[in-house]
């Protein structure tokens, strides 16, 4: 079994910043690509930005600049560090991660259950 947890979300005003942190544990082989994407009610889960094994980052167009991502291997962590927020970054941000459970298991996706950031003055 295998769980994500994430942290930080909260309110904040436009401008602000906010730190996400998710945290995976479990039945873990292999830790490979994670990401962060978030859902606005009503609208599809967007990705914002990912993270590989080797710690080479992309990002949205959205967020780039303002959005930093990192991880790290030995915790089995990834982190979102969110600056000059906007009003329209407000979501419920998902953590992702591409994992391997044990040498025959495969990659499979899994998924936090999201922390909600507020973006509002």
């Amino acid at each position: 079994q295998v769980q994500l947890v994430e942290s930080g979300g909260g309110l904040v005003q436009p401008g602000g910043s906010l730190r996400l942190s998710c945290a995976a544990s479990g039945s873990i082989f292999s830790l490979n690509g994670m990401a962060w994407y978030r859902q606005v009610l009503g609208k599809e889960r967007e990705w914002i930005a990912s993270i590989s094994t080797g710690g080479t980052t992309y990002y949205a167009d959205s967020v780039k600049g303002r959005f930093t991502i990192s991880r790290d291997n030995a915790k089995n962590t990834e982190d979102l560090q969110m600056n000059d927020l906007k009003p329209e970054d407000s979501a419920v941000y998902y953590c992702n991660a591409n994992i391997e459970t044990d040498r025959s298991s495969g990659i499979m996706k899994y998924w936090g259950k999201g922390t909600l950031v507020t973006v509002s003055s």
